[in-house]
């Protein structure tokens, strides 16, 4: 997906998305959309306890997934350090499968943190989850 070596594509899935509380992180750090995508259908999304402003963990799962909307953003490769090490636990990046087959990486979380969190994986994404609430 990524075929410019000054980028990094990454895939956001909550609130650093396109409009949310946490984007305008991302566009300080000279990110630049890309496009919507979504998931390969092996994921869960979980609305976690403990966050301000509110965000999902999104989980790789060997059954039972789903396909979570998410943005694919371009991030100049020497702020990408600086943009991981923002995250805090439980959240962290690894690589993630999109629909299509490729990979980008992207928001995962940890599995301990999704089990007093509420799975929103019926939303198929964050955005439908909290204009639901």
């Amino acid at each position: 997906m990524n075929t410019d070596t000054k980028f990094i594509h990454v895939a956001v899935c909550g609130a650093h998305m396109s409009g949310l509380p946490l984007n305008p992180q991302l566009v300080a750090l000279g990110g630049e959309f890309v496009t919507k995508a979504e998931t390969a259908a092996q994921y869960r999304l979980y609305a976690l306890n403990g966050f301000n402003p509110a965000r999902p963990g999104l989980l790789r799962v060997k059954n039972d997934g789903a396909a979570i909307e998410l943005e694919i953003w371009k991030l100049p490769i020497e702020k990408y350090g600086m943009f991981v090490a923002s995250v805090p636990s439980p959240l962290g990046f690894g690589t993630l499968e999109i629909s299509d087959g490729s990979h980008v990486q992207g928001f995962l979380c940890e599995a301990y943190a999704t089990l007093d969190a509420t799975d929103i994986s019926h939303h198929k994404g964050w955005k439908h989850y909290i204009t639901h609430q």
